[in-house]
């Protein structure tokens, strides 16, 4: 089964504008997706090349007026696993690896269809496997992200420009 490797969120009463604008601003980078099907109201789960550079390239055309009204957060996925804490913590304990000892981070946790474990004691049950002692929570250099969607869970590490925040 294709997985997605890019969310894209989006107010829910505009999901038909919203898609048009992020078929127009992949075509404004020359990129091609697959819209996969999402369970969640208000957000896109897309397939293209390579989420990371889709995401800085559409960076650059963050000031172009009208380019982004309608979507508000692009953002990649490098792998999904199953929602449990074991796994997760596993898979998290890797991705540090990603962090620098100098650099600072942070981690962003967002859940949809979750509700068995609140989200700052997961965040705390997450990041005890970390042992990178530099966080930043307003200017980090890495962003570990964190997407639970019901029963699947998506995890990146994102450097700033890897993250579109509209």
């Amino acid at each position: 089964m294709v997985e997605a490797n890019l969310l894209v969120t989006h107010e829910p009463s505009r999901a038909g504008s919203a898609k048009e604008e992020v078929e127009k601003a992949l075509k404004a980078i020359k990129q091609k997706a697959k819209f996969l099907k999402s369970d969640v109201d208000g957000l896109f789960k897309l397939r293209v090349g390579n989420a990371k550079k889709t995401v800085k390239s559409l960076g650059k055309l963050k000031s172009k007026k009208g380019m982004f009204e309608h979507t508000f957060y692009w953002i990649p996925i490098d792998k999904w696993i199953a929602t449990n804490v074991k796994s997760m913590q596993k898979e998290v304990k890797k991705l540090q690896n990603g962090i620098k000892k100098t650099e600072k981070w942070k981690m962003d946790l967002h859940k949809r269809h979750f509700d068995s474990m609140h989200s700052t004691e997961l965040i705390m049950k997450l990041t005890e496997v970390i042992d990178k002692p530099k966080v930043d929570l307003e200017n980090p250099q890495k962003i570990m992200e964190v997407q639970i969607i019901g029963k699947k869970t998506g995890l990146s590490l994102l450097s700033k420009d890897e993250i579109l925040s509209l």
